[in-house]
């Protein structure tokens, strides 16, 4: 069964559904919007930009960055891993082309999922004048844990970080790692920004992660409350 699942057709199908699923919520969604100026101080230059969102927003992150003439044309960092394959067809469908590849397991370092090469391709986007978007937790987790590779990409190009909040309700969960937001059509939702941060050649990394873990979780948490305050309308 998982293997029919995973097959390349039966994959492309779901993928065009899911997709259609989301522009469906995109276009019924109810959004309240807080900081965007902080992003559109980024749009509105030519420069390259990392976007950061908890890996969970995955099927929400595409409305915080409409592909536009006066944006930075987006790119996503996506796993190699087979479910990773659904995200990337799905997200194309959208708009928003994959940069494939994750970190190494912990437990066997040994299976390298090509992040070395991502990263590579990642900071040629960036500072040739790209966007990418990036789930600093993704993709095993834990959950809002960030790791290392998104301060050390905005060391390597001196590109704006930002970060997003969103929030949806109401919604499904799945039940992942992460629980996944699934938007409903004709919900509420909510976009906190934070930024842009950068980090200077000589940055700790480890500092530089924790302060960063802590503001997207910030922003995280006021997106939910927004969607809260206003389940009483």
């Amino acid at each position: 069964m998982k293997a029919f699942f995973r097959s390349d057709l039966v994959q492309k199908t779901l993928a065009a559904l899911f997709a259609g699923w989301l522009s469906l919520c995109y276009a019924t969604l109810r959004w309240t919007r807080e900081g965007q100026e902080k992003a559109e101080a980024v749009w509105a230059t030519d420069s390259g930009a990392i976007l950061c969102f908890w890996h969970a927003l995955v099927p929400l992150a595409p409305q915080c960055w409409p592909q536009s003439p006066n944006r930075q044309d987006m790119r996503a960092l996506i796993s190699r891993s087979a479910d990773g394959e659904f995200i990337a067809l799905t997200v194309q469908w959208i708009g928003f082309p994959a940069i494939r590849g994750s970190s190494k397991k912990p437990s066997d370092p040994s299976k390298n999922k090509h992040g070395e090469q991502a990263l590579r391709d990642m900071a040629k986007w960036v500072k040739g004048g790209g966007a990418v978007a990036v789930t600093p937790d993704g993709p095993r987790g834990p959950a809002e844990v960030m790791q290392g590779g998104t301060p050390s990409l905005a060391r390597i190009t001196g590109a704006p970080v930002i970060f997003c909040g969103l929030a949806t309700s109401p919604c499904i969960r799945i039940r992942s790692w992460d629980r996944t937001v699934i938007p409903l059509p004709f919900s509420r939702g909510a976009m906190v920004w934070d930024g842009p941060h950068h980090v200077g050649k000589g940055g700790d990394i480890d500092v530089v992660r924790a302060d960063w873990e802590a503001r997207l979780t910030a922003v995280q948490r006021r997106a939910e409350a927004l969607v809260d305050d206003r389940g009483g309308e």
